[in-house]
């Protein structure tokens, strides 16, 4: 084998920058991968990133804490130090490909290392999911994946979506980051619904910076709003987290896409 074909991809380095308090993670450019209040690590500082726990919503109280919770995307491990720390998550796996936002945020982020209810994976996400191994595994999707132009997420079709439903075990669910005010959000949202069902799948009203957070499930029957409203109120007391406003907006799939689907099952 040549030398060329032993190269190593040539990753974009992970950068930092700080702000007012909060420490920034960058691919090597202006756009924000991931960010942390520095004298409170555990919280989840950017709001979009607070909707991809909407999945709380969605879960019984009584299993909130149950089953394995992967991150597709570290990111600045936001997501990964919460369900890990504050979630106290009996399994959490991140998997990130860049191997220097791995060390970025070992160093800079809080990131503990592996243990025994934590895993970060140096690995292709798309492979990852897809492994046979993940059959029917999780409770718990987070996917964030854009590159350092955060143009479009970097795994969006319809295999790569099979394979997260694949993944999910019975009544599992998997929160997505789009950006809703892009005409890629309808292309990817209806992808998700040809995968996962148009009746199992919900996005919350776009944040002010233009992320929109969907929210697949795997056979999850959705309960009564007063229920919903009681598990928002305990989201909220035991995690700090602005549940009762994410029920003020979630929403179904828009009717447009609604009625793709319905076309396209008559066709």
């Amino acid at each position: 084998m040549s030398k060329k074909q032993n190269k190593k991809p040539d990753w974009i380095p992970a950068t930092l920058s700080e702000y007012d308090g909060v420490r920034f993670l960058h691919l090597d450019s202006i756009w924000v991968q991931g960010a942390m209040r520095i004298r409170k690590p555990q919280q989840l500082e950017l709001e979009y990133v607070q909707r991809m726990m909407a999945w709380l919503l969605w879960r019984d109280t009584a299993a909130l804490r149950e089953g394995h919770v992967a991150q597709l995307g570290l990111g600045a491990a936001a997501l990964t130090r919460f369900s890990h720390k504050v979630l106290r998550m009996p399994h959490t796996t991140a998997v990130e490909i860049n191997p220097t936002v791995i060390a970025a945020c070992r160093s800079w982020f809080h990131l503990p290392e592996d243990d025994a209810r934590l895993s970060v994976v140096n690995a292709d996400a798309g492979a990852w999911i897809a492994d046979p191994q993940r059959l029917q595994s999780l409770a718990v999707l987070n996917v964030d994946l854009y590159d350092h132009d955060a143009a479009s997420p970097v795994l969006d079709d319809e295999a790569f979506y099979a394979a997260c439903r694949g993944a999910l075990e019975e009544g599992g669910l998997m929160t997505v980051n789009l950006f809703g005010r892009a005409a890629s959000f309808a292309r990817s949202a209806t992808r998700i619904a040809r995968v996962f069902g148009s009746d199992q799948v919900w996005s919350l009203a776009p944040t002010k910076e233009g992320n929109t957070i969907v929210v697949a499930a795997r056979g999850v029957a959705v309960p009564e709003r007063e229920e919903l409203e009681r598990r928002a109120a305990n989201i909220e007391s035991q995690y700090q987290l602005p549940a009762r406003k994410w029920l003020r907006l979630v929403r179904p799939l828009p009717m447009s896409i609604i009625n793709q689907l319905h076309s396209e099952s008559q066709t």
